[in-house]
């Protein structure tokens, strides 16, 4: 193996997904094992018309009226789980060093809802009734343009848009900032709100999510034979990252290190994994190797676990390959798959397992796929010790990410 680089750990975490707003309502959610997908009036009349929401989610309530009416969804999310994350971390925004902080999200979509109804308001009543706040919502990079804005984060700035591994992306991006010297504390995560019709529709047409309309909470089940497609769902997840010994000097508390990361291309196709998972398995040597760990330190793996049948296959195949026998879950079957955002809400999930020595339940996992030999917690959460863990994300486009999680 190679040698492991410095720590970097991780001070504070904030979450808002449809298991909850906050990290105990999310923890104790995925701990619980029940989904969260429901029928979803805003896409009513689609294939699909379900999906994972973030429940009682006020943003005029949690962020005040002019951030509520100007801002994309996608932004009310980050700013929420953000200001709960650097919370957590004990740092008071008005006595840090801005300019040594930085901030790097990962997305997938951007403004989508302030896009389809700019989109739909262009179509239907004119040019001159499309609102000109779209092109401060709709582009991507304005994710962490907003969370520079509100948490005075003066450090470098952007999102990265690997889709469904753009979450882990970031975490790497900024661990390597903080080991590189460029920041002394980093915002990272991601988020995602992609429930406009447009997408969904797109997605269902592609045959990526599951038709179980009859009984929606059902229909995410990772590694199950009778899994059909992914739930989608929207969420954030944001962590402050800081060199160990710097978070130690300053009293915080570590609630895990990121001590690996590894990325890789499949160079397959636009939307289906390697078959063989050559990809997938590149990023995760990588990521043990940055690591400076061996495949059978590994006790634990949050996997990307999309509950497709092409996804489960490949990624379990990868993980008995390389890593033996782990403690293997996906935490999507409660709450569905957030796209860009999803790698980040898993990394945080993985932080807590490491934390508390609690592994999450797969939901909905009946009856294992033949195909697939692997120990997958199901049924309950499952109490055991984990030092070592790993959490996997493979996205649109074959860009796959991996991080390594352990215990301080």
């Amino acid at each position: 193996m190679g040698t492991a680089r410095p720590a970097v750990a991780v001070t504070g975490i904030g979450l808002v997904t449809a298991a909850g707003i906050g990290v105990t309502a999310n923890w104790e959610r995925v701990c619980s094992g029940v989904p969260t997908a429901a029928t979803d009036p805003e896409l009513a009349g689609l294939p699909v018309a379900f999906s994972c929401r973030v429940p009682g989610f006020d943003a005029r309530a949690l962020l005040g009226r002019n951030a509520a009416w100007r801002l994309d969804r996608v932004n009310h999310l980050a700013l929420v789980a953000a200001r709960e994350a650097v919370a957590d971390a004990g740092w008071d925004t008005d006595g840090w060093d801005a300019p040594r902080v930085g901030v790097v999200l990962g997305n997938a979509l951007g403004g989508a809802v302030s896009y389809e109804n700019a989109h739909t308001a262009l179509h239907t009543e004119g040019p001159d009734r499309v609102s000109p706040l779209v092109m401060v919502n709709w582009p991507i990079n304005m994710i962490s343009g907003y969370l520079a804005m509100q948490l005075t984060a003066l450090g470098p700035n952007l999102v990265v848009a690997t889709a469904c591994a753009s979450g882990v992306t970031a975490i790497g991006v900024a661990r390597d900032m903080l080991l590189s010297g460029q920041c002394d504390v980093v915002i990272t995560g991601a988020s995602e709100a992609p429930l406009a019709r447009t997408p969904m529709a797109a997605y269902a047409m592609m045959g990526a999510l599951s038709r179980r309309s009859d009984d929606p909470a059902a229909a995410s089940r990772p590694f199950d034979a009778d899994r059909d497609g992914f739930v989608a769902a929207e969420g954030a997840a944001i962590l402050v990252l800081e060199r160990e010994d710097d978070a130690r000097a300053r009293g915080a508390r570590i609630r895990a290190r990121i001590s690996g990361y590894g990325s890789s291309a499949d160079g397959h196709h636009a939307s289906a994994p390697d078959p063989e998972g050559r990809g997938v398995e590149r990023a995760l040597r990588a990521a043990l190797d940055d690591a400076g760990v061996a495949p059978s330190d590994v006790e634990h793996v949050n996997a990307h676990g999309t509950s497709t049948k092409l996804n489960d296959l490949t990624e379990s195949a990868v993980i008995r390959r390389v890593l033996g026998s782990p403690a293997v879950t996906s935490t999507k079957g409660v709450t569905g798959h957030a796209l860009g955002a999803a790698g980040a809400i898993e990394v945080a999930y993985t932080v807590l397992t490491v934390e508390n020595g609690v592994i999450p339940p797969t939901a909905n996992l009946e009856k294992l796929d033949p195909e697939i030999d692997l120990d997958v917690v199901a049924d309950r959460a499952r109490t055991r010790r984990v030092r070592v863990a790993t959490s996997h994300s493979l996205g649109f486009g074959g860009q796959n990410a991996v991080a390594v999680v352990t215990a301080p």
